[in-house]
């Protein structure tokens, strides 16, 4: 029987289960799985525990990181988005998370 998940959307959520429901590098948990040279990504919300596959130049991108950013992981997700940028300057990261910041994503009522 046929899946309808692509192999990277499972080795994504397996990676989430095994370390107890986020990906996890050396203690910190990642928000951001850049996909298609930054055009996509894997959005993980802690929040409600959802794994998201979103364009990044989209709506929903924009307020899946309003979310989180409300919850109290902005300035680790937009310290993501700089690793990001520095690891990957090609990518547009750093345009990613200007429109973020335009759309007063990171703004602390």
């Amino acid at each position: 029987m046929a899946s309808n998940t692509s192999k990277t959307a499972r080795a994504s959520v397996r990676a989430g289960q095994s370390t107890g429901g986020a990906l996890s590098v050396l203690g910190e948990y990642k928000y951001l799985i850049p996909l298609a040279n930054g055009r996509f990504a894997y959005v993980r919300n802690l929040t409600n525990g959802k794994t998201a596959h979103l364009k990044t130049d989209s709506d929903a991108f924009v307020e899946e990181i309003r979310i989180l950013a409300a919850a109290g992981h902005g300035p680790k997700v937009r310290a993501e988005l700089t690793a990001l940028e520095a690891a990957h300057p090609q990518d547009g990261w750093s345009a990613t998370e200007k429109r973020l910041a335009d759309a007063g994503v990171f703004e602390t009522a």
